[in-house]
C-alpha cells in the first residue's frame, strides 16, 4: 500500500519539492491532501497531476474560483478554510502530514495532526517556536513522532541516529549568513527588500529569505532545535557557514563531532523525513568536497539584532517567543511591503516585546491570545515606524 501523505502549504518552496520527491517515488507515496493559502491556480494545476483525494484553499474568498478550475474532476473534493485543513489532517487514510504551512499558522493543523496519531513531518518552525512544550507534550501523550524537515534540524537528527543516549556537549547549527553578512551596520540601514531576496546558497520563499537575512530564521531554528532534541539553548552554537554544505552537526562528550553535509536542496531532508530510517535513491547533483571550500565565522549580534533577540526570547521562556513569532511575521511582511526599513524590523520586534504581556504559564488559549496581541501592537509600531 502507498503511503499517503497531507502537505500543507503545497504551492510554497518546501511543497513543492515534497511533490517531487512524490513523483520520483510514486510506487511509494502518494498525495492525499494539498492545501494552499491564496495560490489558486497553482494548486489547481498540482492537483491535476497528483490528483490528490481533497484540496484545500485556506482563503475562503478563493473557494468557488478553486472549484470552478477543478469543476471537470468530480473525484477531488475541494474545501476552503482553516477549520477545513485542521479536519482534514484527521482523516484516516492519512500516514504523514507534512507541515509546510507558513508561521502560526501551522499550529492547529499540526495540533490535530498529532491528537490524530499522524507521523508530523515538520517544516513549519513556528509551530514548536510558538508552542514548543505544548507541542512536545501532546506529542509524547498520543506517541506522534516528530520528524524535521528543516534542513539543519534534519542534519542535527540524522547525526543523532545510533548514538543512543550518548549526552550532546553541543548542537553545532549552521547558518549561511544570508545576502548580509559582511555588510556593516551603515550599510543595512539602507539595503533594499530586493537586495534581502537575493539568498546566496538557498532558493526560498518570500518569508524565510527574509528572516535568513535577518538571521531571525536562525534565532527561530535554535528554539526549534532546543524542544526538538531536549538540549538547552546555551548548548547550542550557531556557526555562520556561507557554503551551506555542512546542514549542522552535533558534537558529543568525549570531544568527537558528527556533521551531516550534502548540496543545498530541500529534496533530501524531505525525502529522509518520509523514508525513515530507510534511505532511498534521490536524483539530482550530489556533493563534491574538491568544489567547495568549508568557512566557519561567528554571528555578529550587534549587527543582526533579530538572532539577539531570539536568544532573549529563549531566556524568558513563557509566551515570549510565541510574541517574537509574531511580531516578526508583522515587520517582515512590512518590510516586503516598504513600510518599514531592515533595521527598524528590529526596533519594533523589541519594542513589541517589552510591550505585550508576559505568561510563564502559557496554554493553547494563551498562546492564541498572545499571538493577536502582539500582531496588534507590533502593527501599531509599524505604522508609527516604532516611534
Amino acid at each position: 500500500m502507498k503511503k499517503q501523505i497531507a502537505i500543507l502549504g503545497s504551492t510554497g518552496s518546501i511543497g513543492t519539492q515534497a511533490l517531487q520527491v512524490i513523483k520520483e517515488h510514486s510506487d511509494l507515496y502518494e498525495a492525499y491532501c494539498l492545501t494552499a493559502n491564496n495560490r489558486v491556480k497553482e494548486l489547481a494545476a498540482q492537483a491535476r497531476e497528483f490528483r490528490p483525494a481533497a484540496v484545500i484553499i485556506a482563503n475562503e474568498d478563493k473557494y468557488e474560483e478553486l472549484k470552478s478550475l477543478l469543476s471537470d474532476l468530480p473525484d477531488i473534493k475541494v474545501y476552503a478554510g482553516m477549520r477545513a485543513i485542521d479536519e482534514i489532517v484527521e482523516a484516516s487514510p492519512i500516514d504523514f502530514v507534512l507541515t509546510a504551512m507558513v508561521g502560526f499558522a501551522g499550529l492547529s493543523p499540526t495540533i490535530h495532526a498529532i491528537k490524530a496519531h499522524k507521523k508530523i513531518c515538520l517544516a513549519n518552525k513556528e509551530t514548536l517556536v510558538v508552542a514548543g512544550e505544548l507541542i512536545c507534550k501532546i506529542a509524547n501523550e498520543y506517541r506522534s513522532p516528530i520528524l524535521p524537515v528543516d534542513s539543519e534540524h534534519s542534519a542535527i537528527f540524522q547525526c543523532l541516529i545510533g548514538e543512543g543516549n550518548n549526552e550532546i556537549e553541543k548542537i553545532l547549527l549552521t547558518a549561511s549568513g544570508g545576502p548580509f553578512r559582511n555588510c556593516t551596520e551603515e550599510q543595512l540601514a539602507t539595503v533594499t527588500k530586493a537586495d534581502a531576496l537575493k539568498h546566496p546558497t538557498w532558493n526560498m520563499g518570500a518569508k524565510i529569505t527574509i528572516d535568513s537575512a535577518t538571521m531571525m530564521n536562525k534565532g527561530f531554528e535554535v528554539i526549534e532545535a532546543k524542544w526538538l532534541f531536549g538540549v538547552p539553548a546555551d548548548k547550542i552554537q550557531v556557526l555562520v557557514h556561507p557554503q551551506s554544505i555542512i546542514h549542522s552537526a552535533v558534537q558529543f562528550k568525549d570531544g568527537a563531532v558528527k556533521a551531516q553535509l550534502g548540496v543545498p536542496d530541500m529534496r533530501l531532508p524531505i525525502q529522509f523525513a518520509f523514508t525513515y530510517p530507510d534511505r532511498l535513491h534521490l536524483g539530482g547533483e550530489c556533493l563534491d568536497l574538491f568544489k567547495h571550500p568549508l568557512e566557519f565565522f561567528e554571528p555578529d549580534l550587534n549587527k543582526f539584532r533579530c538572532l539577539a533577540l531570539a536568544f532573549e526570547s529563549i531566556k524568558k521562556g513563557g509566551n515570549m517567543p510565541c510574541i517574537v513569532n509574531a511580531a516578526n511575521e508583522i515587520v517582515n511582511r512590512g518590510f516586503l511591503e516598504d513600510k518599514c526599513s531592515f533595521l527598524q524590523m528590529g526596533d519594533i520586534i523589541e519594542k513589541t516585546m517589552n510591550r505585550v504581556s508576559f505568561s510563564n504559564n502559557a496554554d493553547y488559549d494563551t498562546y492564541v491570545a498572545t499571538d493577536a496581541e502582539a500582531r496588534i501592537v507590533a502593527t501599531e509600531l509599524l505604522q508609527g515606524k516604532s516611534n
